[in-house]
């Protein structure tokens, strides 16, 4: 279950930063880290993980 939440958040949080990081680079750490985690949790939550979980069972 931790790779795939790994697989999941890792490539989240990269492609995240990679669109909103000239627009965040100006806010304090914390914020910016806000700003990321309420982005991209929703998405791995209700997104990837459910589609990880149905390949998962499927090779199982």
């Amino acid at each position: 279950m931790a790779v795939m939440i790994w697989v999941a958040v890792f490539p989240t949080l990269t492609v995240l930063q990679l669109l909103l990081g000239d627009l965040l680079q100006d806010l304090p750490l914390v914020l910016r880290t806000l700003v990321l985690a309420t982005i991209a949790v929703p998405i791995v939550v209700y997104g990837l993980m459910p589609l990880l979980q149905r390949l998962v069972t499927r090779r199982a």
